[in-house]
């Protein structure tokens, strides 16, 4: 049996689902025509079938071949040492802060853990429009909590992207570390990172309180400026903010 020849469809869907004008031309300086063209079918396929199945994608990978061949040259293609965050997402957001934001304007990072199977995955997101945009992500190479050097690694990579804004990073208790917050500090970050409430303060009285003992109460709030953290290490010159909703 012979295979319809989908040379057609394959024209048909290039033309009628490119990729957005910023996407186009910053991939355009990055891949070949054939690259780009593939690329082009493999993000409209994934839109399609709204799954990462091999099996489906290279199935409804509309190239006249058989689906063996489809079905070996999506790793093939996926492989390709260009296809990495620095080289082709890194440009996109760059031409994306310029339309979207002025210089000096303030920006939100969030940076996040999440376990997805068997898998440790930490990201770094832009808050925009009430959405969180994936900036840089790294798989861990092992489970559990990430650490200092594992953060600021992340960090490293992101932050010379918007060095013409202000940039705010919020992170969760996993990302309270006395070490983070003084290397934040020294790369001239703003940071809000939440605190576990059996965390210890130093205040004006010079008295020594847990968090969970400054009587919070369903709609209460307070603001503490200028207090030491932790208890072991006794770090000078940050904000408490709290509030119970």
């Amino acid at each position: 049996m012979v295979e319809k020849d989908r040379s057609i469809i394959v024209k048909k869907t290039y033309l009628l689902k490119m990729l957005p004008p910023s996407y186009q031309t910053n991939l355009e300086n990055q891949l070949s025509e054939s690259q780009l063209l593939f690329l082009n079918l493999l993000i409209n396929v994934l839109q399609d079938i709204k799954g990462v199945s091999l099996e489906k994608i290279a199935n409804a990978l509309p190239l006249p071949i058989l689906f063996q061949s489809r079905r070996k040259k999506i790793p093939r293609f996926l492989s390709l040492p260009i296809l990495n965050i620095q080289s082709i997402w890194f440009p996109i957001i760059k031409t994306w802060l310029t339309q979207n934001f002025q210089e000096n304007q303030r920006i939100y990072l969030v940076i996040d853990r999440t376990k997805w199977q068997r898998n440790n995955l930490m990201m770094i997101s832009l808050i925009y429009d009430q959405r969180a945009i994936p900036i840089y992500w790294e798989f861990l190479p092992r489970l559990g909590n990430s650490n200092f050097e594992e953060q600021s690694k992340i960090f490293s990579q992101v932050l010379p992207l918007f060095n013409k804004y202000q940039t705010v990073v919020l992170g969760d208790r996993e990302f309270c570390s006395v070490k983070l917050a003084n290397w934040l500090r020294a790369q001239k970050v703003q940071f809000c990172l939440r605190l576990k409430k059996n965390e210890f303060i130093l205040g004006e009285d010079e008295i020594w309180r847990s968090l969970d003992s400054l009587g919070l109460e369903p709609g209460v709030s307070l603001f503490l400026p200028n207090i030491k953290v932790t208890k072991s290490q006794k770090v000078p010159g940050f904000n408490l903010a709290a509030k119970w909703k």
